[in-house]
C-alpha cells in the first residue's frame, strides 16, 4: 500500500495496517497545527515526479508535467533551435561576454537547479 502525504513524505509497506498506524500517529502528533494532506492508491505525485506502482512489483517514475511546467516558464526566445547540440566554443572562457540582468541572471540559476534536479 502506497500513500503520499503533502508536507513530501512518502510511506509504503506490503500491509495496510502498518501505514495505517504509522498515519494516525502523525495525525496526532501534528494533525492539530494543520490538516494532513493524503493520497491513497497507486499514482502519486511526488517532488515532481510521477511515480505509478500500478503494474506489480514494479514502479514508474517520470517528470513529463515537471519538465511541461519548466519550458512554459522558459521565455519564448528560448525557443530557438541548435544546430548541433555541443558547440565548438563550449570550453572557450570569453571576456567580451556580456552579463546578464539580474532578474535574467535569477531565471537562468533557478531554470539550472531545476534541470540539476531533473
Amino acid at each position: 500500500m502506497h500513500h503520499s502525504l503533502a508536507d513530501d513524505r512518502n510511506i509504503s509497506h506490503k500491509d495496510p495496517k502498518v501505514v495505517d498506524s504509522i498515519l494516525e500517529e502523525i495525525r496526532i502528533a501534528y494533525g492539530k497545527e494543520a490538516p494532513m494532506k493524503e493520497s491513497h492508491g497507486k499514482i502519486h505525485d511526488y517532488l515532481g515526479m510521477n511515480l505509478d506502482f500500478t503494474v506489480k512489483g514494479k514502479v514508474s517514475i517520470t517528470m513529463f508535467d515537471y519538465i511541461k511546467n519548466m519550458l512554459n516558464e522558459l521565455p519564448i526566445d528560448m525557443a530557438e533551435v541548435a544546430v548541433m547540440p555541443v558547440a565548438t566554443h563550449l570550453f572557450e572562457v570569453s571576456d567580451s561576454g556580456v552579463k546578464l540582468k539580474a532578474s535574467e541572471a535569477e531565471l537562468f540559476h533557478h531554470n539550472v537547479a531545476k534541470l540539476l534536479f531533473l
